[in-house]
This record gives structure tokens, C-alpha cells and sequence, in this order.
């Protein structure tokens, strides 16, 4: 990030480069739903989003994006989160993360979440028993203020990342926790 541009509002990085172990490796952000990509409908959430950069292979998208892949690949969803960051063009006072097998997370979520946020360091949506999802807004300089070195990025999961700072949950509106991890979840996106 070139701190000389001075930041940004909301900026937002999409989390598309894991393995997809439980879906035989295949690229979740290229499997449809409605006609239109999961990643198509990530980029429709970030919608508010002055800048998105997505952690992933490049695909088409009707949006501009930048697109980078963490390194090693397939670090998890600290090291991507934090190379989505560092690829932004100019840093953001509030950045916005979304797995890409999140197809019902919509920009009226992501409004709800900032409003969550408001004098706290962030706001993720809980699935119905209450675990946070990656579908969250932070304030940036707090998430600098808890960054590992690269070493320690590798693997880290998400909540070991934030344990620290003070978090709203913010409950689903009816499907929006909903994500994409197996072919069944396909078939019932695909039913519904």
C-alpha cells in the first residue's frame, strides 16, 4: 500500500485461494448459482467497496478487481487475508473480508456490519449457533496493531488473529450465513 495516497473509506478483500478439500479441490469461486458466479456474488456484497482485491486465481469478473494469491499458497485464511491487504492500491480506514462461498451475504449485510462496528474494532456475522463466519468489517490500523510475522501466518486461523480486539457479533438475516463447503451444499444452493 503506497501510505502517500492517503487512505480510503472501505476497501475489501475476497478469500478465494483455499483448497477446497471437501469439494475435490475444485475452484469454488467459478461455481454458479442463479446464472451467476460465487464470485460474482461476493463482488455484489462488496458493492460499497471503493477497492476489492480477491486472493485467488484470476477469473472474469464485471467488476475491477486485483487479484493475487498469497504466498506459500494455500497459507490459510490469515496469510490471505493479510496479502489481500497488503496488495491494496491505498489503505482503508475499514476493510471488509467475505469467503467467497458466501453467496447470501449482500451488501445490506456488510451495511449492518459496519453500523455494528461503530466504536468497536469490528463486526463479523455468527451463523445461527452463534460461530463467527468470514463475512466481517475491521478497523484497519487495529488489525496492523495485531499482525503476526509472515512465519507465524501460515495456518493461522482467523479467530486466533482477532482474539484480541473487541468484536460485534452480528446475527443472520435468514440465509445469509449460509456457505458453500461440500457438493451437498451445491445441490441445495442450487435447489433454493
Amino acid at each position: 500500500m503506497d501510505p502517500l495516497l492517503g487512505p480510503t473509506g472501505f476497501a475489501a478483500v475476497v478469500l478465494a485461494g483455499g483448497t477446497a478439500a471437501r469439494l475435490d479441490g475444485a475452484d469454488k469461486s467459478s461455481i454458479e448459482h442463479g446464472g451467476r458466479t460465487l464470485l460474482e456474488w461476493s463482488l455484489d456484497a462488496l458493492l460499497d467497496a471503493e477497492e476489492v482485491v480477491v486472493v485467488g486465481d484470476p477469473r472474469p469478473t464485471g467488476r475491477p478487481v486485483t487479484f493475487t494469491r498469497e504466498n506459500p499458497r494455500y497459507g490459510g485464511p490469515v496469510a490471505a487475508l493479510l496479502t489481500g491487504y497488503d496488495a491494496l492500491v491505498r489503505p482503508p480506514r475499514t476493510l471488509g473480508v467475505l469467503a467467497v462461498d458466501m453467496p447470501r451475504v449482500t451488501a445490506h449485510t456488510f451495511r449492518r456490519l459496519h453500523a455494528a462496528a461503530e466504536g468497536r474494532d469490528g463486526a463479523f456475522l455468527v451463523d445461527h449457533e452463534g460461530r463467527r463466519q468470514l463475512a466481517g468489517v475491521l478497523d484497519a490500523a487495529r488489525l496492523d496493531d495485531v499482525r503476526p510475522g509472515l512465519e507465524a501466518q501460515h495456518g493461522m486461523s482467523v479467530r486466533r488473529l482477532l482474539e484480541g480486539l473487541d468484536l460485534a457479533l452480528v446475527a443472520p438475516v435468514g440465509e445469509e450465513c449460509r456457505d458453500v463447503d461440500t457438493w451437498a451444499d451445491v445441490r441445495d444452493l442450487q435447489g433454493s
